[in-house]
């Protein structure tokens, strides 16, 4: 009596089984990744080069750039490049990447064009023996990305102002001031 109650059920158990491991569609967006300028959308000149790369889980059907076709390869990480003109000192791209599945991803990419150099203050230097010490501050009109002494990176919250101290040996002490489009203050502290 059992036995035709398991010959119906077996068949019904594991189709609904299986049924279960199939995969559903694909609903995983296509993922924009801007990788230059290094600033993010911030560049020195009004002219240059925008890299990325998309990336999915089935391979990359489309990408565009306002209205202009990229090329694609068919794969599921693509790299992608486009010369950016700006004529004022601000403008918007619009990237929309597309996987074969139909699904559709759109990144605004605000871009700023910064020509001006970061400012940079010694607000203190001191000399004991061979020991530097360097007190400072470095300004920019968008963002101070780094600070370095004698080759050094600093540790800094990179933001419109940062205050550093370091401590080097020698006779001066070179200070390097970038800024997020990679506009660069030096000075030699003696």
């Amino acid at each position: 009596m059992l036995r035709p109650l398991l010959s119906v059920l077996a068949p019904l158990l594991l189709a609904s089984t299986l049924g279960a491991c199939t995969r559903t569609g694909d609903d995983f967006k296509p993922r924009i990744v801007i990788t230059e300028p290094d600033g993010g959308a911030v560049a020195r000149a009004a002219q240059f080069v925008v890299r990325g790369y998309v990336m999915d889980n089935n391979p990359v059907a489309s990408i565009r750039v306002g209205t202009t076709a990229l090329p694609v390869d068919g794969h599921r990480i693509v790299p992608f490049q486009f010369r950016a003109l700006v004529n004022t000192d601000r403008a918007t791209y619009t990237i929309t990447a597309a996987d074969g599945a139909g699904n559709t991803t759109k990144l605004e990419l605000p871009v700023r064009v910064d020509a001006a150099r970061p400012t940079l203050t010694i607000t203190k230097f001191e000399r004991d023996g061979r020991t530097l010490r360097v007190t400072g501050r470095a300004r920019d009109n968008i963002k101070v990305a780094f600070v370095s002494v004698d080759g050094n990176r600093l540790n800094i919250t990179p933001g419109r102002e940062v205050e550093f101290y370091a401590e080097t040996t020698g006779i001066w002490a070179d200070v390097e001031v970038r800024d997020a489009a990679g506009n660069v203050t030096k000075q030699r502290v003696r």
